[in-house]
């Protein structure tokens, strides 16, 4: 499972956590979700898929893709092959606080 690595180091602890608490919150690993498209489409072709099928979307191939965290947007991206596998080239990253308020915490 893909997973956001923060380094503890480039943040400051708030008044309300102690070190400790504040690392362990650090160590915690969410999912991480790139979206590529998205369009709806009638139950009636979807019960027509099979294997093989191809869904077109409105969405142009070199637009960027969108970084959800905790289902909230915090980056742009672009694909990009890691060996054999997918990967994604950040173009556009939330500051801190803007991350920290898609997992759901606040930031004073």
């Amino acid at each position: 499972m893909p997973v956001l690595h923060v380094d503890s180091s480039s943040h400051s602890s708030t008044s309300s956590s102690s070190p400790t608490e504040l690392k362990r919150i650090l160590r915690l690993q969410v999912p991480v979700i790139v979206k590529l498209a998205e369009r709806k489409i009638g139950l009636q072709e979807v019960l027509r898929l099979g294997v093989g099928a191809i869904i077109e979307f409105s969405k142009s191939s070199d637009e960027p893709l969108e970084l959800h965290i905790n289902n909230k947007v915090i980056g742009l991206g672009e694909a990009v092959k890691v060996g054999e596998n997918f990967g994604l080239r950040i173009t556009q990253v939330g500051d801190v606080k803007q991350v920290i308020k898609a997992l759901g915490g606040e930031m004073r």
